[in-house]
């Protein structure tokens, strides 16, 4: 097994741990329907698909 030849300062530790923290997703408005939504995903609203403001698609009953 490999062994480190020295012991690692915490300083040096934690500068590399702080790059593992998760930032929150960013929420975007719908200029059309107002509903929140994560960028540049598409999203629901009363049996309609929206994407960029424009229905992409609806729901067959």
């Amino acid at each position: 097994m490999a062994h480190p030849k020295r012991k690692i300062s915490k300083t040096r530790r934690d500068k590399r741990r702080t790059h593992l923290k998760v930032d929150a997703p960013t929420i975007a408005i719908c200029t059309t329907t107002g509903e929140p939504h994560l960028y540049h995903r598409a999203h629901w609203y009363e049996g309609k698909l929206y994407y960029k403001g424009k229905v992409v698609m609806e729901k067959e009953a």
